[in-house]
C-alpha cells in the first residue's frame, strides 16, 4: 500500500487540520471530526447536517458552507461517527428552528444518527431525518434497502438553498424527501478502493474485469462484466437508472457524473459525453450538470452516474447561491 498519510489511525484527524488551514470559513475539531460554519448559527434558520465515514471527500465537510450544509461530522474512514458526536454537531447548529440530518442509508449511520436524533428530540430540539437511498443496483426490500450515494448531494444543495430563505423545518424535510424520490444512481468500478487500515484492496478485479453497480465502499455491484467502451457502459448504467426513475410528467433531469476516486477528469468527460446522447436520443433534457469527484471512494477507479427529475422550482433552488470549499457558484 502506497499512500500519503502518517498512520492509519491519525488518517481522518491529519485530513481535517488541513481543510482548518486551508479553509478559515470552517470551524473544524479535528479530533471530534466536526465541522460547522466559521460565524456561527443564523438565529431563526433551519440547521441542515450530515456526515458519515470518511473516504466520501469532498462529502460531507467539503460541503458545509452558505448555501448548503452547516454542518459535518466525519466518522473513521468507511465507518459511522459516534452518537455523541452526532448530538454534539446538532447542538452546534441548532438556532431554534430545528434541524435536518440528512442521513445516508448504511446500518451503522442509519443506528447512529437515530441514537443522536433521539438525544436531541429528548432535548426538545426539533429534528427532521432524511435517508437517502437512491441507488438502484440494490434492489427495493433487499437486505438493509437501497444504499445512499450521489443523490445526497442533491438533497443537501436543494435543502440548504431553500433552508437560506428562511423557510421552516417541515418544509425543508419535504423538499430534502422530494429531492431523494426522484433521484436514482448506479455505479461502475475499474478497481478497488484500498482503505489505510486494511492496507489490501477490498476486492479483486482481473485486469479487464469492471463491476457493475458498485458501492461506494467496494459492495459487491450486480455482476462482473469485462472492460467494454464508455459508450456501452453509459448505456448499461443508464438503462438501470431510467427503468427506475420516475417520469415526473416530463420534467428535465439534473446529472451527476461523479468519479470515485482515481478517474481522470478526461474519462468523466467521455463519459458526461455518452450520456448526453443517450439522453437527448430518449428524449430526456439535461437542465444542469456536474462532472467531477464530488462522492468518492478513496482511491477507487469508476463511476457514479445519478439523475434527479427537477422542476422549475428545483432549477431555481440548484442555481442559488452556494459558497462552500467543493461546491460555489453565484457568490
Amino acid at each position: 500500500m502506497k499512500k500519503l498519510i502518517n498512520t492509519p489511525q491519525s488518517v481522518v484527524s491529519d485530513a481535517l487540520r488541513g481543510m482548518a488551514a486551508t479553509h478559515r470559513e470552517l470551524n473544524v475539531d479535528a479530533e471530534a471530526g466536526i465541522v460547522t460554519r466559521a460565524g456561527g448559527k443564523v438565529p431563526g434558520k433551519v440547521g441542515i447536517l450530515s456526515g458519515g465515514g470518511s473516504g466520501h471527500e469532498p462529502l460531507h465537510a467539503g460541503f458545509v458552507g452558505h448555501g448548503m450544509l452547516d454542518a459535518a461530522v466525519a466518522g473513521p474512514v468507511f465507518t459511522s461517527p459516534v452518537p455523541d458526536r452526532i448530538h454534539e454537531g446538532i447542538t452546534a447548529v441548532d438556532s431554534g428552528a430545528g434541524v435536518l440530518v440528512v442521513v445516508k442509508n448504511y446500518t451503522g449511520d442509519i443506528l447512529n444518527f437515530g441514537m443522536a436524533t433521539e438525544d436531541a428530540d429528548d432535548e426538545g430540539i426539533a429534528v427532521e431525518t432524511v435517508v437517502v437511498d437512491d441507488d438502484v443496483a440494490v434492489a427495493r426490500g433487499e437486505g438493509a434497502g437501497r444504499r445512499g450515494t450521489g443523490a445526497t448531494l442533491f438533497v443537501e444543495k436543494l435543502a440548504g438553498a431553500l433552508a437560506e430563505t428562511g423557510a421552516r423545518l417541515a418544509e425543508v424535510a419535504a423538499l430534502a424527501r422530494r429531492t431523494n424520490e426522484r433521484s436514482r444512481s448506479f455505479g461502475v468500478a475499474l478497481s478497488s478502493c484500498t482503505t489505510p487500515a486494511n492496507g489490501a484492496p477490498n476486492f479483486e478485479l482481473g485486469a479487464d474485469e469492471i463491476e457493475i453497480g458498485v458501492g461506494i465502499h467496494g459492495e459487491p455491484g450486480r455482476r462482473r462484466a469485462r472492460l467494454t467502451t464508455a459508450a456501452e457502459t453509459a448505456d448499461i448504467m443508464l438503462d438501470a437508472i431510467l427503468e427506475d426513475l420516475p417520469e415526473a410528467d416530463g420534467d428535465p433531469v439534473i446529472l451527476l457524473v461523479n468519479g470515485l476516486g482515481a478517474t481522470p477528469p478526461v474519462e468523466l468527460y467521455v463519459v458526461r459525453a455518452e450520456v448526453e446522447r443517450i439522453l437527448t436520443a430518449r428524449g430526456i433534457r439535461t437542465a444542469r450538470s456536474l462532472v467531477g469527484n464530488y462522492v468518492t471512494s478513496l482511491d477507487m477507479a469508476g463511476c457514479t452516474l445519478t439523475l434527479c427529475r427537477a422542476d422549475e422550482s428545483m432549477l431555481d433552488l440548484w442555481d442559488a447561491p452556494v459558497q462552500t470549499p467543493s461546491l460555489r457558484w453565484g457568490v
